[in-house]
């Protein structure tokens, strides 16, 4: 294991959040496997203290990077619980869907995500979506196109799937991404925009 990462997973026990929320964002960074046991530990005690939302986002975020597809079932219980933070929600839908991605489940992930019916939940597992590039079966597409569009275009769950349709197809594709454009939101129109021409644009996610 790095130096990096040994001092990072060390870090993760520190007294301080803002030592441990920079130890994960180290971590997130780095994607070493041999820090998702650390993590999950970790983050398994950050969630008792509501006070620490940034913190357990970077947790989260960063076992989807470090992690493996045997924290999924911790994962899918944080996120069902009354106490989680709309921060968690969205952290354990992106790295719930990375996690599923690596076993090659993240269609069937992305639909559990969607039938939650938390946007915030979702918004994350989009993000992931987003982020990795992912290109769903027209099922799971139209599935998702389905969630969104019930929401009102002033919604920013409009945002990561007007990112993610850069590398999507069909015509239902082609007129969600074009009703985008006319968003009231200037980030799901630019999306929108840069989609259309297959430009996935340069984002990324806190």
């Amino acid at each position: 294991m790095a130096p990096a990462a040994v001092d990072a997973i060390r870090r993760l026990q520190d007294r301080s959040s803002a030592k441990r929320r920079s130890a994960a964002k180290r971590l997130r960074k780095l994607g070493d496997p041999h820090a998702g046991p650390a993590l999950l530990e970790a983050l398994k005690n950050e969630v008792r203290d509501s006070r620490t939302w940034e913190t357990q986002y970077q947790m989260t975020m960063a076992l989807g990077t470090c992690g493996s597809p045997s924290d999924l079932p911790y994962l899918r219980d944080l996120v069902l619980q009354r106490e989680t933070l709309d921060a968690v929600h969205t952290a354990g839908g992106d790295a719930i869907v990375r996690l599923s991605y690596m076993e090659r489940s993240h269609a069937e992930a992305i639909r559990w995500c969607l039938s939650t019916g938390n946007e915030t939940f979702v918004g994350g597992a989009l993000q992931a979506v987003a982020m990795l590039r992912l290109a769903p079966d027209q099922e799971t597409v139209t599935d998702v196109l389905d969630f969104i569009e019930a929401r009102s275009p002033q919604d920013g769950v409009y945002f990561w799937p007007a990112v993610a349709a850069a590398g999507w197809t069909g015509r239902r594709v082609h007129h969600f991404l074009t009703s985008c454009i006319s968003s009231p939101r200037p980030d799901v129109a630019e999306a929108a925009t840069y989609s259309l021409a297959g430009n996935y644009g340069a984002y990324r996610p806190l």
